[in-house]
């Protein structure tokens, strides 16, 4: 279908414009403005560095970045440490209850780490329950898990199962003949594993790795409840914010250009590895899972049932604790209720959770369907302004949460567009926030069907639009939803965004969830969590049920 008549745009030449105009009005045009902001003197109007000067010349400041490497390198080393072994006993012993411990390590990694801060505040916090144990039974002084150690223990249980995630993946691919052959040559097992199969899966490694130190990086939940002074960059840039609307916005603002560039060149840098390593396998004869006897067999089931037990414990501490009553909400007395489940159905405004649900599944529409519409432009109409397009649509895979909250503040706050506390600023946070996941997925799936099969409709009369729209949207549907499903698990936990962005009429549970624990409101905290938890659960489970496979791709 043409929209002139001299044939210069057709309908996807229009939707392609379209969905740029969006791109760059939600994207450039935010970061265009944060840029700005930390270059112009509001007084002069001139050209300044005064604020990227003040961060670089005060150690107050730049020591952040150096904490963020510190915990973040720490973590993705740990989380390598777990996540390899992890994947490789599941993968080559037979563990008792393994379909279990697959789905538990999946919703660990689906659950949003600062519940995890929050649970072992609980148990290792200033009165948390081993801290008083170990305090009282042995006469220590322990004062729990706060500062660099507990940022690091919250991030790496949450973290190395991304690392399971790919590593298990890769290898199903591995070729286990390449492994006989070694043991044939006389390789003992620790040879082998060092020498044939580690080598084999380094590029996954490398690649699981570098987004684990992306992710870890740029997180805000975790440090700001449990770092007590020890300060990293995203809590650095929350507290500056926070503390200067309505006064110096341009300090804010170059934080955010700093960690915008460390990000970007943290992404170029994935992708560099990425491609210098990229190389396929293909299992001719995959790994068997064997079974395992004596202390070898011990040991296995000890490590995996630990390690699991223990990123899947912040979820069990939520929700046990959610049925405790509590004492002026901080101090539990023991005794099981329902008090904290009432005092957040009953006695405070239940719009927070819903609030969650309608802009959550919001998001997911816009998601969805700009998602199919950018992979089938960018892989099918390949041209200049569909290259751009593909371009600007990444970049909210570098751009950190609390970076994009503040962008959005900056650039929807006056006129000549206002959106800055409306439900509408909200889904077009998590939205774009979650895209780039949607466009990869689908881009993958787009490229697996083949062009001839639109072909055949066209010739048989249907036009090119309608084939998309009968044809290719059917067959990817099911993998669409799939994905969508696990970007509606993400949008839901979403804090470091909404913490900058929401209002009192568009609080969400993870906003509910922080506030609550900053009040001091622990039961609360936990039952907002439970349903939080629960949520992204049976979420998981119609997402297994549409997919019909235990397992997630990432």
């Amino acid at each position: 279908m043409k929209f002139t008549k001299n044939g210069k745009f057709t309908i996807w030449n229009v939707t392609t414009l379209i969905i740029l105009v969006i791109f760059l009005l939600f994207i450039a045009f935010p970061l265009f403005l944060v840029l700005k902001k930390s270059m112009i003197n509001p007084t002069t109007g001139g050209i300044t560095f005064e604020y990227l000067g003040k961060f670089f010349e005060r150690k107050y400041y730049w020591i952040t970045i150096l904490n963020s490497f510190k915990v973040t390198v720490v973590t993705t080393f740990l989380s390598v440490v777990l996540g390899l072994p992890l994947a490789y006993m599941m993968r080559k012993i037979k563990i008792k209850g393994s379909k279990l411990i697959e789905v538990l390590v999946i919703i660990s990694y689906i659950s949003p780490p600062f519940i995890g801060a929050y649970a072992w505040i609980q148990v290792l916090g200033h009165s948390g329950v081993v801290t008083k144990f170990l305090n009282n039974t042995f006469g220590t002084n322990f004062e729990g898990i706060y500062g660099f150690s507990g940022i690091v223990l919250v991030l790496t249980l949450q973290s190395f199962p991304l690392i399971y995630i790919y590593i298990a993946g890769a290898l199903k691919n591995l070729d286990n003949s390449l492994n006989e052959a070694a043991e044939s040559l006389g390789y003992s097992s620790f040879q082998r594993i060092y020498k044939i199969i580690i080598p084999l899966i380094i590029p996954t490694m490398l690649a699981s790795a570098l987004l684990v130190f992306m992710r870890v990086i740029a997180d805000f939940g975790t440090p700001m409840l449990i770092g007590e002074g020890y300060r990293t960059i995203p809590v650095l840039i929350y507290t500056q914010f926070m503390s200067e609307v309505g006064g110096n916005e341009g300090f804010a603002a170059a934080l955010c250009v700093v960690f915008i560039v460390v990000t970007l060149v943290l992404f170029l840098f994935q992708r560099i590895v990425a491609n210098h390593f990229s190389y396929s396998m293909s299992a001719l004869k995959p790994m068997k899972v064997e079974k395992s006897t004596g202390i070898k067999n011990i040991l296995a089931h000890g490590f995996v049932y630990i390690i699991v037990f223990l990123a899947i414990l912040p979820q069990l501490v939520v929700t046990f604790t959610s049925f405790l009553e509590t004492k002026g909400g901080q101090v539990y007395t023991g005794n099981f209720s329902l008090e904290n489940y009432r005092n957040i159905f009953l006695a405070k405004d239940t719009a927070v959770i819903w609030n969650t649900y309608k802009m959550g599944l919001m998001a997911i529409v816009i998601i969805v369907v700009l998602g199919v519409l950018i992979s089938y432009l960018t892989v099918r109409k390949k041209n200049i302004i569909t290259s751009i397009l593909d371009t600007v649509s990444m970049f909210p895979f570098i751009i950190p949460g609390s970076v994009l909250g503040i962008s959005f503040i900056f650039a929807f706050s006056d006129k000549p567009i206002v959106l800055s506390g409306t439900v509408f600023i909200m889904i077009m946070s998590f939205a774009i926030r979650r895209m780039p996941y949607t466009i990869r997925s689908s881009t993958a799936i787009i490229s697996q069907i083949s062009p001839s099969i639109e072909e055949a409709a066209i010739s048989l009369g249907a036009s090119e639009t309608k084939a998309f729209r009968r044809v290719l949207v059917p067959m990817m549907m099911p993998g669409v939803m799939a994905g969508a499903i696990m970007s509606w698990i993400t949008v839901i936990s979403e804090l470091s965004s909404s913490i900058i962005l929401y209002t009192s009429n568009t609080q969400t549970l993870t906003v509910s969830i922080y506030t609550e624990v900053i009040r001091g409101n622990y039961g609360n905290a936990s039952a907002y969590s439970a349903i939080l938890t629960v949520t992204s659960i049976l979420s998981l489970m119609l997402f297994f049920k549409l997919t019909g496979k235990r397992e997630v791709s990432v």
